[in-house]
């Protein structure tokens, strides 16, 4: 692998949009002769991986139709990466002039629309890119060794596009190379990218409401494939030890401000009262193990529940709920709450999501 980098990083300064003869050597060494170095290391890598990845996969690109200033290689999951517009995977890109490589973990950064790709906006990019390195800093304690900055250097909008997709980033100059240990930056790099995996399957880069939205799609669609891995999501159970751990999270926080909580999700189209001196209040609580809190799910009644008692409710999140998925009966811990008591629901945007749609009775 050694040397296929340092002679890819020879040719870069060499770069042409045409197919020249360095540019097909160029071309070569990345999408066969490095993809199949990595390809080669799959079953050590491998044990980076929950052993739910079982379908890691390897593929290169040094452009599609002209050349591109920025190749690269990358390792994934076909099922959490299925093109390189969509997930997380770790990449090795080159500087443009080839003074270094970059091993890295990023996520796609574009989308397909029509017969075009369309850069991903830079404020979606950093918050997928900032969601994943706080997976990366929670497991690990630090971003290390990959705490370096990306900078390829070129002159065209994609490579700097690349850029701003990474997550986490290690540099190694052309004369570190030889003397780096190339296989255990492969490893590391694997282990952060199966731990960003592992938090999508538990939902952790969606909105409740996103999660809901989600699962609505599977029934009006149940042919339709889901969008994660192997369609893994929460179970039944693991569904209800994550909203009985929001419950008595959001009741103890209101009982701490003072209030005489009453628990009335069995009957009523709200989950608790809350009671202090004149207040009384019909709360909403919606427990998530994501992340990112931005939306929830409310049906009809809720809705018009809000609305025609505004100021007279509240909405508690719990959200970063952690799962233990293990034996028969999940368990739920941790979880942070945050509280909007006498909400105004007409603060935030409600967007449908799915309709009933009924035949007229004529």
């Amino acid at each position: 692998m050694l040397e296929f980098l340092q002679r890819i990083c020879q040719l870069q300064p060499r770069y042409s949009s045409e197919n020249t003869l360095e540019m097909q050597e160029r071309g070569r060494l990345i999408r066969t002769e490095l993809a199949n170095a990595v390809r080669e290391r799959i079953p050590s890598l491998q044990a980076a991986f929950d052993p739910l990845f079982d379908d890691l996969a390897v593929e290169g690109s040094d452009g599609i139709g002209r050349k591109t200033e920025a190749p690269w290689v990358r390792f994934f999951s076909r099922a959490m990466s299925p093109n390189p517009q969509e997930g997380f995977y770790f990449v090795i890109h080159f500087a443009a002039d080839g003074s270094a490589v970059f091993f890295t973990v990023g996520c796609g950064s574009t989308i397909r629309s029509g017969e075009d790709l369309r850069p991903i906006s830079d404020l979606e990019l950093q918050k997928r890119t900032t969601w994943a390195r706080g997976v990366i800093e929670q497991r690990w304690g630090t971003l290390n060794p990959f705490v370096d900055e990306i900078v390829l250097g070129a002159k065209a909008p994609l490579p700097r596009q690349f850029e701003r997709a990474t997550a986490i980033a290690k540099r190694l100059s052309v004369e570190e190379l030889s003397r780096a240990d190339l296989d255990q930056i492969l490893y590391d790099g694997c282990e952060r990218l199966s731990a960003i995996y592992l938090a999508q399957l538990a939902g952790r880069d969606l909105s409740p409401g996103e999660q809901d939205a989600e699962e609505i799609t599977l029934i009006a669609k149940p042919l339709r494939a889901r969008r994660r891995s192997q369609g893994i999501g929460l179970t039944g159970a693991q569904r209800k030890a994550v909203e009985m751990r929001a419950m008595n999270l959001a009741k103890a926080y209101l009982v701490e401000l003072g209030y005489e909580c009453v628990d009335t999700s069995a009957t009523k189209p709200y989950d608790l009262t809350a009671k202090k001196q004149s207040v009384n209040l019909k709360i909403e609580v919606k427990g998530t193990t994501s992340d990112i809190c931005d939306s929830v799910l409310m049906t009809r009644n809720e809705v018009d529940l809000h609305r025609e008692e505004r100021g007279k409710t509240g909405l508690i999140i719990v959200s970063r709920i952690e799962l233990n998925r293990d034996g028969d009966n999940p368990s739920a811990t941790g979880g942070t709450v945050e509280a909007l008591l006498q909400w105004d629901i007409d603060e935030w945007t409600a967007k449908p999501v799915a309709f009933e749609i009924r035949r007229d009775k004529r």
